[in-house]
Formats: C-alpha cells, structure tokens, sequence
C-alpha cells in the first residue's frame, strides 16, 4: 500500500513539473513578426476599415471625435465604391469647420486625416539606412479641389523620433502637396527639407490634370546620406505621365531617427485660429491599392 502511494506521489510530481516547464517554455517563446506583404486594398467592408488598416501593418490619425464630432461621430476614412476603377476605395473625408489635428486643443491652424506607417508596424515597412524601398498608390482629387498659399499635403515621408524624443524628425523628408500660387493657379509639388536647411521644390505641375482623374504614383527612395529619390506620377485613363523625377542623389536621412516611414491623406492648413476655414470646404479624397516594398 505504501509503495502504492508513494508511486502515486511520484508520478504526479513528475506531471507537475513537466506541465509548469511546458508553461515557462510558452511563455518565453519570442511573438512572431506580424505576417504583412506591405500592402492596403479595400475589401469593400466600411465598417471594419480600420481594423484592415490595422491588420496590414498601417495605422491612422483620424478627427473622428473632433469638436462637433464628440456628440455626432464620423468615420473620416470609410469604403465606397469607385466607378471609374470598378472597385472600392478608401475614401478619406476631411470637414472644413470641424475637423482638427488629433483632437489637440493647442493646434488651431490645422487638420489632417491620415494614415501611416510608424514604430508599431512590421519592420518590413519602415526604412533604414541603406535600404531601397518603392512605394505605390493610387489616388484621385474631386472636382473643384480647394487649396491654398500654404500647405495641403497629401503625402509625405518622415522620420520616426526614438525612445529620447531628441530625432531630427519635426520637418518631413520628402512632400506631396497642392498649393495656390501667387496668381491664384493651382499646383501639385514634390518638395524637398534638407536637414538643417530649407524646404525647396523639386518639381511642380498644373493640378488641373489630376482633378477627377485617378493617377498611380511610384515612387522610390534610398535611405541614407547619399541616398536618392525618384518619382513618377501616370494619370490612368489614358497613360499620360503628369509629373516625373530623378533619380536624384540627395541625403535622404534624418539625424537619430530609428526609420523612415510613409503618410498619405490630407493634411491641411486652416490659418491661425481656424481663420481660414472658410477659404476651404470639405473634401472627400479617394486613395487605392497601397503598396510598400524593399527592393
């Protein structure tokens, strides 16, 4: 009998320990990367847009609870359908009067609705030195498309601030954006902030030809202090190129940053406290088929 309990007491101690190291083993386990290919296609499920974004390796900044939207909430990135591409698209809504910049009190002279890559998504969409990347969307402006002599971004590249806070990343690396000229025309340009120096253009073209028509953008970048930048803009009804660039070398770098990352939507200039808002008016901007690559 005392053998008997003695085998008992045994074998449970032995189960014991294999389960607790099977746990400790589980738990030390490293998690995998997240599984993406870099890429953002609508699905045409509106409501579950962010979670896609989210789930690709994206993220966004959004003005759904804005001001007027704290009591009436907007999804200000949904899915429509597109009768010119056949399909859904993103569709990325920004309201002159309402919206803000991330619901920060302090920032009265602009808003944005945006999405982005950052330091939460996959390594395999965030740049590093020495590293080729090609970057590729579609994207369409309304009809009527309002701008200003400041800024109305569309796309950007920037850096990533690292764990100090101390990175030159406040200016961004490179800009997409439609501007107001001094003769009241409108244009789109490529421009350019040189570390420690000024912001200048690489090249600018007529809006005009972009206004209800969708274009694909490609556009490659290496990262580096002698990197370079290039980048082709095809309107896509008929195959007309409106806007190329490069390869240029150029420093394509930003001191202490732990990566350089992508921004696309709409981010605009709304005057010193909001004065110029009713120079604007809402918009709806349509983006598709996002594509993020190392090369």
């Amino acid at each position: 009998m005392r053998k008997g309990i003695l085998f008992l007491a045994l074998f449970a101690f032995i189960a014991c320990s294999n389960s607790s190291s099977e746990v400790i083993d589980e738990k030390e386990q490293p998690k995998p990367e997240q599984q993406v290919d870099g890429t953002l296609i609508a699905d045409g499920n509106s409501i579950k847009t962010y979670d896609l974004i989210k789930r690709s390796g994206y993220n966004h900044e959004v003005p759904d609870s804005s001001r007027e939207h704290k009591t009436a909430h907007f999804q200000h990135i949904q899915q429509v359908y597109d009768n010119q591409l056949n399909k859904y698209v993103f569709a990325f809504f920004i309201h002159a009067t309402i919206d803000d910049d991330r619901g920060l009190t302090n920032i009265t002279d602009r808003q944005r609705n945006e999405i982005k890559t950052d330091n939460k998504s996959p390594e395999s969409l965030v740049g590093q030195k020495g590293e080729a990347m090609v970057f590729r969307w579609k994207f369409c402006l309304p009809v009527g498309f309002q701008t200003t002599t400041k800024f109305s971004h569309l796309h950007q590249l920037k850096g990533i601030d690292n764990s100090s806070g101390t990175a030159d990343v406040s200016s961004p690396l490179i800009t997409l954006t439609a501007y107001s000229n001094s003769k009241g025309g409108q244009q789109l340009r490529v421009r350019y902030d040189k570390r420690g120096g000024s912001t200048s253009t690489l090249i600018s073209t007529d809006l005009a030809d972009f206004l209800g028509n969708w274009v694909e953008v490609e556009e490659k970048a290496c990262f580096g202090e002698n990197g370079s930048y290039e980048v082709i803009i095809t309107r896509i009804k008929d195959g007309k190129v409106l806007l190329k660039l490069g390869p240029e070398k150029m420093d394509m770098w930003r001191t202490d940053c732990t990566g350089l990352r992508p921004k696309w939507g709409i981010y605009r200039y709304l005057g010193e406290n909001r004065s110029w808002q009713d120079r604007l008016r809402d918009e709806e901007i349509r983006f598709a088929d996002f594509s993020i690559k190392k090369l």
